[in-house]
């Protein structure tokens, strides 16, 4: 099939969909991670995208990977289907890099540096919010692509959700998702379940590999006087079988999981604090050897704010111990580390202009002290003109893998990160909104792996420059949005490109209303990108078509037609992605 006549064909038809409706007033949606506190979303200075839950269900996707991949600026690599190693790279930079929490919990393991977001079930998330752009200020080590933030359902109201699924692959799932409210206090509980047969992982091998996860999370919380209490669970857990460097059939248990208390509370009418005790886990066995790999985090995060007449000041301690242990063939290490912080930041409005800037002097006991710190300001043009720029410093310490891991280097520096941002946005009404930025971002001692020694070293410098152009249009019974973005992202000693990062990238999505029903496109269309062993994989387009269709007051059914042009494509070298396949949801619902 000609891609090129299919785009266009689809253009056509969403301009004609945009020039035929009407105004939608749209409520503003509150963020909380690009600041720390809740801002308005249209007032985050940083680039920040929110994918709702209405998105969620609408696009059926499987894991937190599938949800991500129509993301401007997002490249994930995958090692094969589901439950296969997932990766995302932000604007350029490492997959490492990018910090993953679920409820303001950081997620990266202590091992392996990215997080398991193959793992995390989009049943358990009301919203995502995806802040790109260094963020080591609000957050240490790891935030130097960016920030993802999962914020798992809670009980606004009683409800009650509950649905089976079934597929291609031999796929089959279930949740069952539940919340009441009762004066102050509420509690709120999902489970899902997923098994599939799954598909070969390799290009090399015609032995399918499957997948199962068992996910749960538990949410309570009560509010006595000025202060509210809460405490949540969210564990992901299963198998997942793969294929080993001899294309020999292998598989591993795995168990992820956060923990939290936390007390938020009031001061007179200007102060507010937080504070959250976490304890995180992330645990891989295998299942043919004594090989495995374990991380556990304890943490204390606090902070207080202070809303002056046109400044909101914060300030904060940040504390964790860490323990990461690992066997494999033989040997391995166990290492312990602490970290302590101390940050402060401030929030600035008047008239036309806002301001934000942050500072954090992390004390690491492997690597000593680091300072990072943001600066960004916003100037109103006029009532819909808007110009906004920043920079900022990030850092990431090298994790026990990089350290004493298979070709670890434990004489690793900490990789540095400044950058900049600037860009230019326009919003319509409630109806249309465009933005034009670029941005740059130079680490110093990015870490990457010599094939000549087989060990980890650091290199003297990465560059990464990019722009990207996007358009959204919300009408009264559709959405439209579309974004461009050119980037490069090289060994600034060497000039070779960066493995898995696309220097063009084009994504389009439309979501139009037809009554209780609603249909959804989305698509994907990524430039070449270089791999291992000086490969380079071919450009692709993907292409995903969903319904949701309502069958009376309480069942709804949902479908998807996974890449519809039935794409033959790598985003990781020698692993294959998902053909055309088709998969149903039928939801019942009671509110």
């Amino acid at each position: 099939m000609n891609h090129s006549h299919l785009l266009g064909a689809v253009s056509v038809c969403l301009l004609y969909v945009t020039t035929a409706s009407a105004d939608l007033a749209v409520r503003d949606t509150i963020i909380v991670t690009a600041t720390r506190n809740e801002i308005a979303l249209e007032d985050a200075i940083v680039p920040v995208h929110v994918i709702t839950r209405d998105d969620i269900e609408l696009s059926l996707a499987t894991d937190l990977a599938e949800l991500l991949r129509f993301e401007a600026g997002l490249d994930i690599g995958r090692n094969g289907g589901p439950g296969q190693v997932a990766s995302v790279f932000i604007r350029g930079t490492e997959s490492n890099h990018t910090l993953v929490m679920v409820d303001g919990v950081r997620i990266n393991p202590g091992t392996l540096g990215g997080a398991s977001i193959q793992n995390i079930a989009p049943e358990i998330i009301e919203r995502v919010e995806i802040v790109k752009g260094a963020r080591s200020a609000l957050f240490g080590t790891d935030a130097i692509g960016g920030v993802i933030n999962i914020i798992t359902r809670r009980a606004d109201d009683d409800y009650l959700d509950a649905g089976i699924e079934t597929g291609s692959f031999g796929t089959r799932a279930g949740h069952l998702s539940g919340g009441t409210r009762s004066g102050p206090a509420e509690f709120g509980a999902t489970i899902n379940y997923q098994q599939t047969d799954g598909f070969p992982p390799r290009i090399d091998s015609d032995v399918d590999r499957g997948y199962d996860n068992l996910s749960i999370n538990l949410k309570a919380q009560t509010t006595f006087g000025a202060h509210t209490l809460g405490a949540r669970h969210w564990q992901a857990e299963g198998n997942v079988e793969y294929l080993d460097f001899f294309l020999a059939p292998v598989d591993q248990d795995y168990r992820n999981s956060a923990t939290a208390v936390q007390l938020d509370s009031t001061f007179g009418e200007r102060g507010s604090g937080t504070l959250i005790l976490s304890h995180i886990e992330d645990d891989v066995q295998q299942s043919q050897s004594p090989n495995f790999v374990t991380s556990t985090r304890q943490t204390l995060d606090w902070q207080y704010s202070h809303a002056f007449d046109r400044h909101t000041l914060t300030g904060g301690v940040f504390l964790f111990g860490e323990n990461a242990e690992s066997v494999s063939f033989g040997s391995g290490f166990d290492e312990d580390t602490d970290v302590r912080a101390v940050f402060v930041q401030d929030q600035i409005e008047f008239d036309r202009h806002r301001a934000f800037v942050a500072v954090r002097l992390t004390d690491h006991e492997t690597f000593g002290n680091q300072t990072t710190w943001n600066a960004e300001y916003a100037y109103d043009l006029g009532d819909a003109w808007t110009l906004n720029g920043g920079i900022g410093r990030a850092f990431r310490a090298p994790d026990a893998t990089d350290r004493f891991g298979f070709g670890g280097n434990p004489d690793l520096d900490p990789e540095l990160s400044d950058s900049a941002n600037l860009s230019l946005r326009y919003s319509g009404g409630n109806r249309h909104r465009v933005e034009l930025e670029v941005y740059a971002n130079d680490i110093d001692d990015l870490i990457e792996f010599d094939f000549e020694t087989f060990t980890l070293r650091n290199i003297d410098k990465a560059e990464i420059r990019g722009a990207s152009l996007g358009y959204e249009y919300r009408g009264e019974s559709f959405t439209f949005r579309t974004d461009l973005v050119r980037q490069s992202a090289d060994n600034a000693t060497t000039g070779d490109r960066l493995w898995r990062r696309a220097e063009e990238s084009a994504t389009v999505s439309l979501t139009k209303n037809l009554g209780e029903h609603r249909l959804g496109v989305s698509m994907l269309l990524s430039g070449d990108r270089e791999d291992f062993g000086d490969v380079t994989l071919d450009g692709y387009v993907v292409a995903n078509l969903t319904g949701q269709f309502a069958l009376g007051k309480r069942w709804q059914l949902t479908a998807r037609i996974e890449n519809v042009l039935d794409e033959d494509y790598q985003t990781a070298a020698n692993f294959r992605m998902q053909e055309r396949s088709a998969f149903v949801d039928l939801n019942y619902s009671l509110r």
